[in-house]
């Protein structure tokens, strides 16, 4: 297996990492002010879910299109597109922030319009990668973007954090500037393998497959609906701006900071895992790490102290990161790749409804029962699945290192 330097000296794998760092950043920033900022307006903690729900739903609606699109069109240029939709709706909410507020129905409006522009993006940008470099360098490559990723996740909550505080105008505005930053580098990259595109007209038929195709791989199916099931019942994050204010009783830069602890804790680990791959005992590994981002969501959910509800959510986000690397390798490992846009489609639907669905849910359930225990009983359901997944899918249990694993053909399954 190549090391990370060896994979860096690849052009185009720096500028794909550079563009994902821009635009990751700048992602984060907005949606850390966006949900502290629905919450300061309403001060409802169902609001943030609404959030969340407003960006999953077009997820759900475009499955089918997004896939398609990824597929046959150059994944480059549609990821420029949607990244430069991105930055429209961040210079919306600068517009909306700079009218002095009161009504909060246009921040639901922009999500959506958010939402889609990240159903339509994700699949291609995140079909790029095995294009770039030669199969045997592709697990590095996702270690690689999953550090980049990561670490945006700490430096674009942080920034939230502080630029809040001055004016979300100006923070809104920071977004902007990174998305649009993003498209030049995505635009630049060099393939270096063939991208096989769908040259049939459109059809229903066609839009479906990455459907097909995950339904009828047991290992695909169980790597993704872990983490759907697993981050839709334990996803606390998304409450952490009524658990700063009402629970730990802190101000906007602490509420930045606790926002970034996930960001340090996946970073941390994706550091780690570039260095130190998961090389053996892939499947058990992702079984146990989702029991433990289980266990440390309970830990926040009941906590008062804001050192231990830190260091909870950077467990949390560490064992989530080694959930992430694992499944970021499995799947672009067995689809082929001129199903890979749709798969990864679909893929991002469970991904979207594991965190802003999971978003929704948590905001219901802390309407319901009140912070700690929306929080913590959610945690305890995910050790459950971890348990249950590993009786009830074997295949990925035993799956032990990720070179027994290759392309699956559509015609045996």
């Amino acid at each position: 297996m190549a090391n990370a330097r060896q994979v860096l000296r690849h052009a185009s794998v720096r500028r794909y990492l550079l563009s994902t760092a821009l635009a990751a950043v700048g992602h984060n920033l907005l949606v850390t002010v966006l949900f502290k900022q629905v919450f300061d307006i309403t001060g409802d903690e169902l609001d943030i879910g609404l959030i969340g729900l407003a960006q999953f739903v077009p997820a759900l609606l475009l499955v089918l299109a997004s896939g398609w699109v990824a597929d046959r069109f150059d994944r480059r240029r549609v990821s420029a597109l949607f990244l430069l939709g991105r930055g429209a709706c961040a210079v919306a909410l600068v517009a909306y922030s700079a009218s002095q507020p009161g009504a909060v129905w246009p921040l639901f409006a922009i999500a959506f319009v958010l939402g889609a522009s990240d159903a339509m993006l994700s699949p291609a940008r995140r079909s790029i990668p095995p294009l770039i470099v030669e199969q045997a360098e592709f697990p590095q490559v996702v270690a690689l973007w999953t550090a980049t990723f990561t670490g945006s996740a700490i430096v674009g909550p942080v920034l939230g954090g502080f630029l809040y505080s001055v004016g979300p105008d100006i923070a809104y505005a920071v977004a902007a500037a990174l998305e649009l930053a993003s498209i030049v580098p995505i635009l630049a990259v060099v393939y270096v393998r063939d991208e096989e595109r769908l040259t049939d007209r459109p059809s229903l038929s066609a839009a479906m497959e990455g459907l097909h195709f995950v339904r009828r791989t047991p290992i695909v199916l169980a790597v993704i609906s872990l983490d759907l099931f697993a981050v839709l019942f334990g996803g606390a994050i998304a409450l952490i701006p009524a658990v700063a204010s009402e629970r730990l009783g802190v101000g906007d830069i602490a509420y930045g900071w606790l926002r970034a602890a996930p960001g340090i804790g996946a970073a941390t680990m994706a550091v780690w895992l570039a260095i130190r791959p998961v090389q053996r005992h892939v499947g058990a590994t992702l079984l146990v790490v989702v029991g433990v981002f289980g266990a440390g969501t309970m830990v926040f959910g009941i906590t008062r102290n804001y050192t231990v509800a830190f260091l909870a959510l950077v467990v949390v986000a560490a064992a989530d990161m080694v959930s992430m690397y694992i499944r970021g390798s499995i799947v672009p490992l067995v689809t082929p790749n001129e199903q890979l846009g749709r798969v990864t489609a679909v893929e991002g639907v469970f991904i979207g409804a594991s965190n802003e669905l999971g978003a929704f849910e948590s905001g219901v359930a802390a309407r319901a029962f009140g912070l700690p225990w929306a929080i913590a009983g959610g945690g305890f359901i995910t050790v459950l699945i971890a348990g249950s997944f590993a009786v009830l899918f074997p295949s990925l249990r035993r799956v032990d290192t990720f070179d027994e694993l290759e392309p699956v053909s559509p015609s045996s399954v």
